[in-house]
């Protein structure tokens, strides 16, 4: 795994925040000791010089660092009540842009946060005028999303085991195939996602599984990890059916792309370094 990746998977994204309505957001004070700040009044200086190139750049200071007061324990026992932010992921950008650089965490966090909010000025363009490779990551940035809300709404509906939730979708999609079916299928390694080998068609088509099945757990109240599974099932069956009446293509037949999606990242981070 890459510092990169490490850091996507260990750090960053790991106090990363959802609020009621599904946005994402960093509080300033867990993420200044990643930045490997120890201080609040020398992290806060960096906060204010990233909301002066906010402002600069026509963008809103109170949308990408709005302020709000959060209760800490003081030396004495004492609850205080301090200044924090509830950080944009462009606002995380900046900052890290105005922080430290001769920090190894700034200088991948500099990396890791130019990437992703490259890919969140990607889904502002018009999808139609995104070449292939673009659609791939646009959209398996959505499915990516989305699978989290699915899965936490099949916890809440007493799913345990995933892996088998999972299959059910997959198997309703894809006439009978497993994850494992597929990946084999696609000449897939053992440790990859097979989400990772889809083209952007292939990946709208479980998109559309992944929202529709997450939709129905809630409509019909299920409380049962079988009813969860068929339920996510017959959403698959349901998806594939629309597929051949509007006369789509199967998504087993669609091809497998050369390049996985990590590998597109690796692209793109490569670009930003040539910059």
């Amino acid at each position: 795994m890459s510092n990169i990746e490490e850091y996507n998977e260990k750090t960053f994204e790991s106090i990363k925040h959802i609020d009621e309505y599904g946005n994402e957001y960093w509080e300033a004070r867990e993420l200044m000791p990643l930045l490997e700040y120890s201080k609040w009044e020398n992290f806060h200086k960096v906060i204010k010089r990233a909301m002066i190139a906010c402002e600069t750049s026509n963008n809103s200071v109170l949308d990408h660092f709005p302020e709000f007061r959060k209760p800490i324990v003081g030396g004495k026992g004492n609850i205080q009540n301090v200044v924090d932010y509830h950080l944009s992921r462009y606002a995380c950008y900046l900052i890290v842009q105005n922080a430290n650089p001769r920090k190894k965490s700034v200088a991948l966090g500099q990396t890791y946060f130019a990437i992703q909010t490259r890919k969140q000025e990607i889904t502002e363009l018009e999808y139609s005028k995104l070449t292939e490779d673009e659609k791939r990551l646009y959209t398996r940035i959505l499915v990516n999303n989305k699978n989290k809300y699915l899965f936490k709404t099949a916890r809440e509906a007493g799913v345990e085991n995933f892996g088998k939730f999972n299959n059910y979708g997959y198997k309703g999609l894809y006439n009978g195939e497993t994850a494992k079916q597929i990946a084999k299928r696609k000449n897939i390694k053992e440790n990859e996602d097979i989400l990772d080998y889809m083209g952007s068609e292939e990946l709208g088509a479980n998109l559309f599984r992944i929202t529709q099945t997450e939709a129905k757990l809630k409509k019909d109240n299920i409380d049962n990890e079988d009813d969860a599974c068929l339920t996510h099932y017959n959403v698959g069956r349901t998806v594939r059916k629309a597929i051949e009446e509007l006369g789509g293509n199967m998504p087993e037949t669609l091809p497998t792309p050369e390049k996985s999606i990590k590998e597109l990242e690796k692209d793109e981070l490569q670009k930003i370094g040539n910059n």
